[in-house]
């Protein structure tokens, strides 16, 4: 399967950034070094994006469990050992056999992250994904939370739904400093992380979110699938008390000086104390550029 599609290449020789993506996208691959398989055994948490197969909308989940719980299983196979919540919007889709699935494995503690993206099968424990890609990504805009630890008397509160980000949730999204971002493409699915100091993600109307694409890797996967399909996930934590806001919705992205993304929400799900990790207080990246006035 190549890297890039027809979109990655229209983005990328849109910004002037061909050769360099051909140069990093040699780093991708099926194969799970054993580097990668150990990072993976390390993690309590993994980031999963996908379309849920009932209404089409995109979402991303956060699933948790100890270290473990995500594995390699195989030279380019992983298992899940469930960590999702009944109620979370991709319920169905992690149990659906073929669902392409994106996911992300990141690290504060060592500002790591590794993508691993392919095709979902459903297994007695959760489910295991046949990869279609794996690479690494450098640390930038990734904040450093040198240590967790896990709440074992936390519960998840009742989730609670809407069609529009409340005030709340609005003071919420801007506090932020990270947020998980899942999009699709024919055949493929993938999440991707977005950092920042706070204030780097706007919300300019409680249906409407933004922000400034910074620099990355070239590859630009992400704005290549919302090119070719702007359904969208996002995906919101509260690194202290767990909770989770998951958001829904469109996304289009603004090509000029500084680039930007408007994200139009369809659907909001909040859900409390929806993970049982307590992480550090935030070291930010010295990458951030400043917050806009």
């Amino acid at each position: 399967m190549s890297v890039y599609h027809a979109g990655s290449r229209a983005v990328q020789d849109r910004v002037g950034v061909r050769e360099q993506a051909d140069h990093v996208g040699r780093s991708v691959g099926r194969g799970i070094r054993e580097i990668a398989a150990a990072f993976l055994e390390q993690q309590p948490l993994l980031v999963a994006g996908a379309a849920d197969p009932s209404t089409g909308r995109v979402w991303a989940s956060p699933l948790t469990g100890a270290p473990g719980f995500v594995r390699a299983t195989g030279p380019d196979r992983i298992s899940v050992a469930g960590g999702w919540l009944p109620s979370d919007p991709l319920a169905t889709a992690f149990t659906a056999p073929g669902t392409p699935v994106g996911t992300i494995a990141l690290d504060p503690r060592t500002r790591r992250r590794m993508r691993l993206n392919g095709r979902l099968a459903p297994t007695a424990r959760g489910f295991a994904i046949e990869a279609d890609q794996v690479f690494a990504n450098c640390p930038k805009y990734l904040q450093r939370r040198q240590s967790y630890e896990i709440v074992a008397d936390r519960r998840p509160g009742e989730p609670r739904s809407g069609p529009e980000l409340t005030a709340r949730q609005a003071e919420f999204v801007t506090a932020a400093d990270t947020f998980f971002l899942a999009s699709v493409h024919e055949g493929g699915a993938d999440v991707s992380h977005r950092g920042g100091n706070p204030g780097f993600v706007r919300v300019d109307a409680p249906g409407e979110l933004s922000w400034r694409d910074y620099p990355g890797n070239s590859m630009f996967l992400t704005l290549a699938n919302l090119a070719a399909d702007p359904r969208a996930g996002l995906l919101f934590l509260d690194w202290t008390t767990g909770t989770a806001l998951q958001l829904t919705g469109e996304a289009h992205t603004e090509f000029g000086e500084d680039r930007r993304v408007r994200f139009t929400v369809r659907e909001v799900v909040e859900t409390p104390s929806a993970l049982p990790l307590r992480w550090s207080a935030p070291e930010y990246s010295p990458a951030n550029p400043a917050p806009e006035g």
